[in-house]
């Protein structure tokens, strides 16, 4: 008798139920019916396009000397974008989750979230104080976009997380419906 190989589909389905699902049925429902998902989901990528165009930017600067005080502006606008994608995803949280910060499904992007706010807080301190000028502010914007990256692709995993879940819960309800099928009398 051989045993069986676990192929990827089981394997993720293993992951799936050895691990809270990130969502509720109920936080589903919330998280479907609130506008805040689509405010969420429109302000990431607008979100993204702006810190790569900063990011084009900060490095030009560094790289020729030019353009310093654009790559500041453009750095205190992707620092706005955070700040509104942050304020709307507390929102979004309390919503779905019954609380600002810190929801059990998103505790540690939130924790890392708060270090991706203070670094880009941090450059708008340096940069209205003259605490930091030319290079090393622009070295303490790559430093926040170095967080961000990190962070978004912590947003990215959680978001493939739901999609498997969902993905896996619709197989259990299938195959659960397909045995109360078998089970009935002919």
């Amino acid at each position: 008798m051989s045993e069986k190989t676990p192929t990827l589909t089981n394997a993720s389905e293993s992951a799936v139920k050895a691990r809270r699902p990130l969502y509720t049925p109920e936080e589903r429902l919330r998280r479907d019916g609130t506008y805040w998902t689509f405010v969420q989901g429109l302000l990431a990528p607008i979100q993204f396009f702006i810190f790569l165009g900063s990011l084009g930017l900060v490095l030009r600067y560094l790289f020729t000397g030019e353009g310093l005080e654009i790559a500041n502006e453009s750095v205190v606008v992707k620092t706005l974008a955070l700040y509104t994608i942050m304020v709307t995803g507390c929102i979004w949280e309390k919503v779905v989750f019954g609380r600002y910060l810190f929801a059990p499904s998103f505790y540690w992007e939130d924790v890392f979230s708060m270090l991706v706010l203070a670094l880009h807080t941090a450059y708008l301190y340096a940069m209205y104080t003259n605490k930091l000028q030319g290079a090393e502010l622009m070295y303490l914007a790559l430093a926040a976009y170095a967080t961000y990256v990190v962070n978004a692709g912590q947003f990215i995993l959680k978001l493939r997380a739901a999609r498997l879940d969902q993905e896996a819960q619709l197989r259990q309800e299938a195959a659960n419906k397909h045995s109360r099928y078998q089970e009935m009398p002919a």
